[in-house]
C-alpha cells in the first residue's frame, strides 16, 4: 500500500446518499440558529470549513444498508456531526491549534473562551435533537459514547510530554477519542432501521475498525503528509508532545541514543531535535508498520460487513473502509 495515493475518490463514491445528505445540510443549518448571532457565527464557520462528514454519511449509509426508508436519520446524521465538530472546539484549544481544515481555527479566529462556549452549544443542542428523535434505544447510546469520547480526550491531555506510553495503551485512547464516534455513527443507522442485535453489533464491528483505520492515517500523514493537501500543519503531534503509533514504534525499535533524544524532546519540548525525529520516523519501519495497522483495520471494517444483503450502500460502506486506509489527506 502507497500512503500517499488513494485509490478512490471520497466525493464520487457518495452519491448513493447525496439526497439524505443535504437533508443533513438543511438540518444542520436549522439547528445552527440561536438567538445569539455570535453563537451561529462561529458555528457556520466550522460547519462550513469543508470537512469530509463522514460520521454523518456512516450514519445515512448503515440506515439505507439496512433497508431504512424514512428521514429520521438524517436528523441523527446532523447530531452526530454537532458533537464531531464541538470535540473539534474543545480539541483545538487543547492542543492551540492555528489551523484547522486548511483554514485558520475558530480559537484562533474568536479565542480560545468563545470556542469554548460554543462547543457546549453544540453539544447541548445534539442533545435537544435526539430528544426530538425520540426514540430511547438511541439515549443511553449517545449518553455513553459522548461521556468516553471526553474520557478519550482526558486520557490523551494526560498522556502528553509522557515518552512512555506503549502501542496497548495508545490504542485505547484512539478507541475513546476517535473510532467510539465512528461506532456510534454506524449503530444510530443500524438501530433506526431495527436491524438485529446481531446486525447491529455488526454495525459497530464496521465503525470501530473504520475510526482505528483513520486514527493511524491521521497518525502516518502527521508525519509523511503534505501541509497544503492535509489542511493542518505537519509534524504538530509531536511539537504538542503527544506519542502517536509511528514514535511509539520507533522507541521500541531504535537505538538508545535515539531513543534518549526523542524522550528529552517529548519530556522538554525540545524543538530543536525536531527535524531529526522527524527524519528518524521516515527513515525506520515506523509508517509502513503504521500503513500496515491501518490497512488492517480498514479490512476488519470490511468484513465486519459479511451479514449485509448486498446493495450499493454496502458496497459504498466497502469502499469507505478502503479510502480510510488510502487517503493522503
Amino acid at each position: 500500500m502507497n500512503q500517499h495515493q488513494s485509490t478512490v475518490s471520497y466525493d464520487s463514491f457518495l452519491n448513493t446518499i447525496a439526497p439524505d445528505m443535504e437533508g443533513v445540510n438543511r438540518i444542520i443549518r436549522e439547528q445552527l440558529h440561536s438567538n445569539v448571532p455570535f453563537i451561529s457565527q462561529i458555528a457556520e464557520y466550522l460547519i462550513n470549513a469543508g470537512g469530509k462528514r463522514i460520521r454523518p454519511a456512516l450514519v445515512l449509509l448503515m440506515a439505507r444498508a439496512f433497508g431504512y426508508q424514512g428521514t429520521q436519520h438524517q436528523m441523527l446524521a446532523a447530531m452526530i456531526e454537532f458533537i464531531h465538530t464541538a470535540t473539534l472546539l474543545h480539541d483545538d484549544v487543547v492542543d492551540e491549534a492555528d489551523l484547522r481544515r486548511g483554514k485558520s481555527s475558530a480559537n484562533a479566529l474568536f479565542g480560545n473562551a468563545a470556542s469554548v462556549l460554543v462547543g457546549d452549544f453544540l453539544y447541548t443542542r445534539a442533545f435537544q435533537m435526539i430528544v426530538a428523535v425520540n426514540d430511547i434505544r438511541i439515549l443511553p447510546v449517545l449518553s455513553d459514547a459522548t461521556n468516553l469520547i471526553a474520557e478519550g480526550e482526558v486520557m490523551q491531555l494526560v498522556n502528553v510530554r509522557n515518552p512512555d506510553i506503549d502501542e496497548k495503551r495508545y490504542m485505547e485512547v484512539i478507541y475513546a477519542k476517535t473510532a467510539k464516534l465512528f461506532e456510534v455513527s454506524a449503530v444510530l443507522g443500524a438501530l433506526i432501521a431495527h436491524a438485529s442485535k446481531k446486525e447491529t453489533e455488526a454495525a459497530a464491528a464496521y465503525g470501530r475498525s473504520l475510526g482505528i483505520a483513520f486514527q493511524l492515517v491521521d497518525d502516518l500523514l502527521d508525519y509523511a503528509g503534505e501541509t497544503d493537501v492535509l489542511g493542518k500543519t505537519v509534524g504538530n503531534d509531536l511539537r504538542e508532545g503527544k506519542m502517536t503509533l509511528p514514535l511509539i514504534f520507533l522507541m521500541s525499535h531504535c537505538d538508545e541514543s535515539i531513543r534518549k533524544t526523542i524522550r528529552e524532546c517529548i519530556e522538554n519540548h525540545d524543538e530543536a531535535s525536531f527535524p531529526f525525529i522527524l527524519e528518524a520516523v521516515k527513515a525506520s519501519d515506523a509508517l509502513d508498520y503504521t500503513a500496515r495497522k491501518a490497512q488492517d483495520a480498514a479490512n476488519d471494517a470490511a468484513q465486519a460487513l459479511s451479514c449485509l444483503r448486498d446493495s450499493q450502500y454496502k458496497e459504498t460502506l466497502i469502499k469507505l473502509s478502503t479510502f480510510s486506509a488510502e487517503r493522503n489527506y
